[in-house]
């Protein structure tokens, strides 16, 4: 995590430049001029100038073809694209102090957790992911609003608030109109047990009919936790929208997602490669155990195999999500390099899953996830050519969310 003099002398930096762009952003246009630009939605543009306005980007013309009175960014040199979505992150896990996983009984207070989640928000954003699905923490409505609406800089966050993991399915439908009532954006439901303790389904089939029936009835969607292929069946059966995790799916599972439309979002190795590196940091809490830990090692081949079935399956929608969870906030798009290099995704593809395929599984689509007229100015520059070396989205240099630049230094962070 990032170190918190840093954070707040960065959170005062970037506040001032984006109270400037804000000025700039209503005075003139603003013109991104580029020499190769990946649009999201899988052609690679040349020679462009992208034209934005009033945080949308209004035009992309012939390089030279933007309007005179315009602000001039030249990230020549760089590739440009989309900012970078991530359909699964935990923004207020962090480690404390003493160096170990925040739990609520280790004596931080509210207004420390919330500067840790912060210091979170900033790495995500600074690494090129300028939107963010967090399902399941209560803090993240105050982190999302607070980032929308008064300056702190961070990534669009989609919540889910805390999500749920059992109850009647009377009990179950009341949580979720609660939820909607609390200010969710989806809605998040376990229907199995961590891959740490094995992944067994633990909600029946008429529980989750009964969530995602009544997350449908207020307008949300449904993403469950499912690892054992029983569970992934029951949530595909239910008309749920996404599955999350997966790693003990079938080939039948993923047919099955296929032919009902259901999203599937994997993870290929971040999540567990930082607990095992952090596993110090970890241990002795709750499930993080000898077991659980020798768990998340025999789930680095799988996920990997996992998602090359997945890709490999026609029509299945593959999104992109990493479950960055504490140590991992900032390095979210190691699992493009994991998807490319032990999936066998081609480069393309993978960004593809993490820009304007993720906007349409969040129902963001009209809104960001490609460079094209009348979509929100999400912009990231990086250096080198991620389709013919993928370790570029390590360097990211530069980030613009809805018109205005977070960062642009040319190198990577430091």
């Amino acid at each position: 995590m990032i170190a918190p003099s840093r954070f707040l002398a960065t959170l005062g930096a970037a506040a001032a430049l984006t109270l400037t762009n804000a000025v700039t952003a209503q005075d003139a246009p603003t013109v991104i001029r580029a020499s190769t630009a990946l649009d999201g939605r899988g052609k690679t543009l040349s020679n462009v100038d992208i034209v934005i306005e009033n945080g949308r980007i209004t035009r992309i013309v012939a390089q030279g073809s933007g309007p005179a009175n315009g602000r001039l960014i030249d990230l020549r040199g760089r590739t440009v694209l989309p900012g970078l979505i991530d359909a699964h992150v935990h923004l207020t896990w962090y480690f404390n102090r003493q160096g170990r996983y925040h739990t609520r009984t280790d004596g931080d207070t509210p207004v420390q957790a919330m500067l840790a989640a912060a210091a979170n928000a900033h790495a995500t954003l600074m690494a090129g992911f300028t939107t963010v699905q967090s399902p399941g923490s209560s803090e993240d409505r105050d982190l999302r609003d607070w980032i929308a609406t008064q300056g702190v800089p961070g990534p669009r966050i989609v919540t889910s608030l805390a999500s749920l993991s059992g109850g009647d399915p009377d009990t179950l439908r009341a949580r979720i109109r609660q939820r909607k009532q609390e200010g969710a954006d989806v809605i998040k439901i376990f229907a199995s047990a961590s891959i740490r303790d094995g992944g067994r389904q633990t909600l029946t089939d008429a529980q989750l009919a009964a969530a995602c029936g009544e997350a449908h009835a207020q307008g949300l969607r449904a993403i469950v936790h499912a690892h054992s292929a029983e569970s992934v069946r029951a949530t595909v059966n239910a008309g749920c929208d996404q599955v999350e995790h997966g790693i003990f799916v079938t080939q039948t599972e993923l047919d099955l997602m296929a032919a009902k439309g259901v999203y599937f979002d994997p993870q290929c190795s971040l999540v567990f490669r930082n607990y095992l590196d952090n596993r110090a940091k970890y241990e002795g809490i709750g499930n993080y155990n000898a077991e659980g830990f020798a768990a998340m090692e025999r789930a680095i081949p799988l996920a990997a195999e996992d998602i090359r079935k997945a890709l490999a399956t026609p029509a299945l929608k593959v999104t992109y999500g990493t479950d960055a969870v504490a140590g991992a906030h900032g390095r979210n798009a190691e699992d493009l390099i994991c998807r490319v290099r032990d999936a066998g995704e081609a480069p393309m593809h993978a960004l593809l899953a993490a820009t304007s395929l993720n906007a349409e599984a969040l129902k963001l689509g009209e809104r960001i996830g490609a460079l094209a007229p009348g979509l929100e100015a999400d912009i990231i520059a990086m250096d080198g050519d991620p389709l013919r070396d993928i370790t570029a989205v390590r360097r990211v240099s530069f980030v613009m969310k809805g018109g205005r630049v977070l960062r642009d230094d040319g190198r990577g962070p430091r």
